[in-house]
């Protein structure tokens, strides 16, 4: 997995590429974790993302509560049809701000 992470006036991007899954959640919970000390508005690309496990879903659970408490925004974009399906059956459409 790698993260690239893009800084516009308003947010940071993170693009991610890969899979989010046991060995790789770590490195990409820190890597979201870390991006609300460079601003309150975040946004992950998902459009190289093939497969989230359940230890990804944690890290964007973490993001999202993170962003509330800051009062910022953290939103998910280009999200495949796979991964969105992952989101809907487990009820994270309704949590997460996906675009």
């Amino acid at each position: 997995m790698t993260i690239e992470q893009i800084r516009t006036e308003d947010c940071l991007q993170l693009n991610v590429e890969g899979k989010i899954d046991t060995l790789t959640s770590p490195e990409f919970q820190d890597a979201v974790l870390k991006s609300f000390q460079k601003s309150n508005n975040i946004i992950i690309n998902f459009d190289k993302v093939p497969y989230i496990s359940s230890a990804g879903l944690r890290a964007l659970i973490l993001g999202q509560r993170t962003a509330s408490s800051k009062g910022g925004s953290f939103t998910l974009i280009n999200v495949s049809p796979t991964v969105y399906s992952v989101f809907s059956e487990t009820g994270f459409d309704k949590i997460l701000t996906i675009k």
